[in-house]
């Protein structure tokens, strides 16, 4: 996988069939999907106060949620590039607009966030860079974790250096 920018886009090429597929899996990884805990870890409480926590359920949740729900649908439309790749053993090419970087950062942001609150990683696992085998789900869910950590890595990088 090589990973550099190109005029006003990021790419990424040589992306193998597994690491395609863990992109493609992005968008659906920031729904909390009922889980209360991941729920609340996106939408964190402000304070303890309750007459703050109502306001900002009402003013400022709402707005949080169609900024996700934007950002996530601008990452889905840009992962439609590996649509047909699915069954293919070759490898492919993303390529990321710059101006889509921040919903990039965004939606990757939300994803790591949900899989750490559904596996619920302690702060030693998710800094355990050295882990490398894959036997479990939750196994695959911290590695998607570092992954998408990396992806937002490059892109902070590349949009603080243009």
């Amino acid at each position: 996988m090589e990973i550099c920018r190109q005029d006003d886009a990021l790419q990424i090429s040589d992306l193998d069939p597994f690491l395609a597929e863990l992109l493609r899996q992005i968008p659906q990884s920031t729904s909390p999907r009922g889980e209360p805990a991941a729920e609340a870890r996106l939408f964190s409480r402000p304070s303890v106060d309750e007459e703050i926590c109502a306001e900002w359920k009402s003013y400022v949740e709402p707005e949080l949620r169609r900024l996700f729900r934007t950002a996530s649908e601008t990452v889905a439309d840009d992962l439609t590039q590996l649509n047909g790749n699915e069954k293919s053993l070759s490898n492919c090419t993303l390529h990321i607009p710059i101006q889509h970087a921040d919903a990039w950062l965004n939606t990757l942001n939300q994803a790591r966030l949900v899989i750490a609150t559904k596996y619920k990683f302690s702060d030693e696992e998710l800094n355990d860079h050295d882990r490398s085998p894959i036997g479990s789900r939750r196994d695959l869910g911290l590695f998607q974790i570092n992954f998408y950590g990396f992806i937002q890595e490059f892109i902070l990088r590349e949009i603080g250096s243009g």
